[in-house]
């Protein structure tokens, strides 16, 4: 049986599996798509290596995307889309450019973007994006339930973004929170509706810690809208902010997942996952 399937019998929680970014530049790139994509699919790996080297420790996680559909590549010149985004809680933006080659992508100011500034590289983007993976080479899991997705909704494709054993799983953008166990009803939602707490993993610029209170939180308030940040952590908590001044406490604890695979093909290993286990709101006191 596939690594997702077990992970889903298995009953492993998705909040805090989240891949770790504040910023994501995703480069247009049709063609396979090896395991490391960056290096091993017909994007010149010269190129690949270097933009991981100056997206390497400036919290940049690099993407390659398609369009969902036959992806043969001709190796004929044309314009690439490139996305940019910034997942600051409260200020994250969405940018795109098009690209004469993907080399002009080494004209972007990695650690600007990495600490949520802009540089202007693109131009805005009003609307969320939401990338499906369908990376096989990584694991099969991801094309096999990914792609008829990325299909029906006419989603960008991706490389990996880690966690495969919860596919079919997808990342928003600009705010970086991550899905898994996406479903056509749900992807359509966090296209429409926003940052839906349903099956989310977590937002990228959080720790494993802060992703499992923050996604605590949208859960029992309903909320959308990129208004919350993780103010404070400790060992067993996170306290989660509101735009509008309400806090929350989410008591934190961890707990074991029964044997499951982390990939397809690996042996069944006991997992350690964190959980929210209360939240309380805190009582803002009036001077």
């Amino acid at each position: 049986m596939r690594c997702s399937i077990l992970s889903d019998f298995a009953g492993e929680p998705l909040a805090g599996t989240a891949a770790t970014a504040t910023a994501w530049l995703c480069l247009e790139q049709p063609g396979p798509w090896g395991r490391d994509a960056l290096t091993e699919s017909h994007l010149d790996p010269e190129l690949g290596a270097e933009l991981q080297r100056r997206a390497d420790g400036t919290g940049v996680r690099i993407l390659l995307i398609r369009r969902p559909g036959k992806h043969a590549d001709d190796h004929v010149p044309a314009r690439r889309r490139l996305y940019l985004a910034s997942t600051k809680p409260g200020g994250s933006w969405l940018e795109q450019a098009d690209l004469a080659s993907p080399e002009e992508a080494l004209e972007l100011d990695f650690a600007a973007l990495g600490a949520g500034r802009s540089t202007a590289f693109g131009t805005p983007v009003d609307d969320p994006l939401l990338l499906v993976c369908t990376n096989s080479k990584r694991d099969v899991c991801c094309a096999l339930y990914g792609r008829p997705i990325a299909t029906a909704l006419n989603l960008w494709e991706c490389t990996h973004t880690g966690g495969h054993r919860f596919a079919p799983t997808g990342v928003l953008l600009p705010t970086g929170h991550l899905y898994g166990r996406l479903d056509h009803r749900l992807a359509q939602r966090v296209v429409t509706e926003g940052i839906v707490a349903d099956r989310c993993r977590g937002r990228s610029c959080f720790t494993p810690r802060g992703q499992v209170a923050e996604v605590a939180v949208r859960q029992q308030i309903g909320e959308t809208r990129d208004v919350l940040t993780v103010v404070a952590e400790t060992g067993d908590s996170a306290t989660v902010r509101h735009a509008d001044g309400r806090e929350w406490r989410v008591a934190l604890t961890e707990k074991s997942v029964p044997p499951r695979p982390a990939s397809c093909g690996k042996s069944p290993d006991v997992a350690i996952a964190l959980v929210a286990t209360a939240i309380d709101e805190l009582v803002r006191v009036c001077r």
